[in-house]
């Protein structure tokens, strides 16, 4: 019986490639349309867990729209967000970007949140008292060629992808950079589906965590991951080298910290992506701990 893993193929996540290289149950389903695919996976129970990113978990889940539970981390490091324009657009800056159309993979993915949280952080609030964020112009692009494309014909002013999956086609000429955001708190976190087996998911955790400890040691920074990552990707060497100098994987991704979620939410509030509750948040209710380890630090 295989065990469907939901992930972007992207470097970060050497510790799945390598966990499914040595476990031919483990199947991997790519979602290039990030984790707004993912989520979507979930609810339809298409994938027994996802790796997905951190905000857009929560806030799927603080919003009435997330049908699954957290289950662990898969990144201990915040995730760089570049803010991708087109070659030729007038964009210079993140200020210029004010009362255009943004371009998103999904509804409810990281590239939405983000560019929420970047609209919070820049101050584009629409009252005087500067609580209430302005609206932003989406418009759903589905997979990162088609993001790309869209600012160069003139579609969208920008949108937001981490910083050295897009390095190449920076590099090409293709988009430029005019700013970048990065998230205040660890970038990747695990969610099951509410139809996976509570057992399956255990183990599975307990096998990745063997290869998120590896990866993140130094031998293994050193050499290891550097080939695979290069070979698998075709990624330019001393690019993956400085990209990996910022990552930290978890030595047990069956953790998931309480002060994190609260953290999250806290900020996605203020950025309009969620509103509080009257009664308040109740972050057992985000978490499945009959797999997860639910801790009070940040």
């Amino acid at each position: 019986m295989t065990f469907k893993v939901g992930f972007v193929p992207e470097q970060v996540s050497l510790p799945i490639y390598r966990l499914a290289d040595a476990d031919s149950s483990i199947e991997l389903v790519e979602c290039p349309g990030g984790t707004g695919e993912m989520i979507g996976r979930l609810n339809e129970n298409e994938v027994d867990v996802a790796i997905a990113l951190t905000e857009s978990l929560i806030a799927g889940l603080a919003t009435g729209k997330g049908r699954y539970k957290l289950v662990g981390s898969a990144v201990d490091s915040p995730l760089n967000w570049a803010v991708v324009t087109g070659k030729k657009s007038s964009y210079e800056s993140i200020g210029d970007l004010r009362k255009t159309v943004i371009g998103i993979s999904r509804v409810g993915s990281g590239s939405q949140v983000m560019a929420n949280y970047m609209a919070w952080q820049q101050k584009w609030f629409s009252d005087a008292a500067n609580e209430t964020v302005e609206p932003i112009e989406f418009v759903v692009l589905n997979t990162f060629e088609a993001l790309r494309n869209a600012t160069n014909d003139g579609t969208i002013s920008a949108f937001l992808w981490e910083w050295y999956t897009t390095k190449p086609y920076l590099d090409s000429g293709e988009v430029r950079f005019i700013g970048s955001v990065v998230t205040p708190w660890p970038s990747w976190t695990i969610a099951r589906s509410l139809a996976s087996q509570p057992e399956a998911v255990t183990s599975f955790l307990d096998n990745l965590s063997k290869h998120t400890r590896e990866a993140d040691s130094q031998a293994s920074r050193d050499g290891p991951n550097v080939d695979y990552i290069v070979h698998k990707f075709g990624y330019n060497r001393e690019d993956f080298v400085e990209w990996q100098k910022n990552v930290k994987y978890p030595h047990d991704t069956r953790i998931v910290k309480e002060g994190l979620i609260i953290s999250v939410l806290d900020t996605l509030g203020r950025a309009g992506v969620v509103k509080d509750p009257s009664s308040g948040w109740h972050i057992e209710e985000f978490v499945d701990t009959k797999v997860a380890n639910l801790i009070s630090e940040l």
